[in-house]
């Protein structure tokens, strides 16, 4: 799409959602001077200037979004964020929110595989009920580390189903055990975006989507973990980082306060951790492997589990 398309489709958004007249040619130099000039790619300059426009002319982003009309997709088919979208879904589970901004937090599935949803308190929405089947309209995607989410919003509308949604078994809990053989950048204590309805981590002390900000503290493991076969990219939560490095967010960041600088808390993970051996488990979503549930084993202890799929592997050959 071409830039003077970009403009257009904004121009015609505006007039059509909100019945508002934006200026076209304010709008089209906009969108030349983030793709031209600074190189932003388009889909990103064309959500900057929309963005803009909304907070210029006071416009409500979930009532404006809502009003372009949604396509009912599968999970699967969900590939990009800033998509509204409707779905049909049964809640396959829920989890305890990690703050008190979000009232639900949990997955939904469908027969094509599960995706995370939030739901904000902000937005005053029915309570969904673990493994009750509903049509969901009015959610946004979002992306966060190759993983997709949605968001249900104050715009999102909530159906039960009478009849029970067929969903798959997919990103089902996986273990494996190896060794954590490298940390990663991002890893150890990070900011996350402030703004409602967004977990970004802060890049420079910036969200993609909100632009600057204080940001709120959090902790993770990025590691490269390898089972004897391949190596998989894999993270920690912060639960999980401190279950394995028995230091809390707490610790952490009174450690980069002490020091001045975070990156602490990563150096300090790097050398207690790396080369050790763990058996984790988690879901597989996307490129990454999720750690649910972590605990330190020796050498010994995965070369035995090997030696014993192995020989089991051999018996089970016989058999057949």
């Amino acid at each position: 799409m071409s830039v003077q398309s970009t403009s257009g489709s904004i121009v015609e958004q505006f007039q059509n959602n909100a019945d508002v007249e934006v200026d076209p040619d304010e709008v089209e130099a906009r969108v030349t001077a983030l793709v031209e000039e600074y190189q932003v790619p388009e889909d990103e300059a064309r959500r900057s200037v929309t963005n803009h426009l909304l907070d210029e002319h006071d416009i409500d982003q979930d009532a404006f979004y809502a009003e372009s009309g949604n396509d009912l997709v599968s999970v699967d088919a969900i590939d990009a964020e800033e998509q509204w979208v409707d779905l049909e879904v049964e809640v396959d589970q829920l989890w305890e929110p990690r703050a008190d901004s979000i009232a639900q937090v949990g997955l939904l599935a469908d027969e094509t595989g599960r995706i995370k949803f939030v739901s904000w308190e902000t937005s005053d929405l029915p309570e969904l009920e673990e493994g009750q089947s509903y049509t969901i309209s009015n959610v946004v995607t979002d992306e966060y580390e190759g993983d997709f989410s949605v968001k249900l919003n104050k715009t999102t509308e909530i159906v039960a189903l009478d009849e029970a949604v067929e969903t798959s078994t997919g990103n089902e809990s996986v273990a494996s055990e190896g060794a954590l053989v490298a940390i990663k950048p991002g890893s150890g204590l990070i900011k996350r975006c402030p703004g409602d309805d967004c977990t970004r981590v802060l890049q420079n002390g910036r969200c993609s989507e909100h632009g600057e900000g204080e940001g709120e503290f959090d902790m993770r493991i990025k590691a490269a973990f390898d089972d004897g076969q391949n190596v998989e990219d894999v993270i920690f939560d912060a639960e999980a980082t401190e279950a394995v490095s028995e230091i809390s967010l707490n610790e952490g960041t009174d450690m980069a306060m002490d020091a001045l600088d975070p990156s602490v808390v990563a150096d300090r993970l790097r050398a207690e951790l790396v080369g050790h051996y763990f058996a984790i488990e988690g879901p597989e979503i996307g490129e990454y492997h999720l750690v649910n549930e972590v605990e330190e084993i020796g050498p010994d202890d995965a070369a035995a589990a090997d030696a014993a799929r192995v020989l089991d592997e051999s018996f089970d050959a016989e058999l057949v």
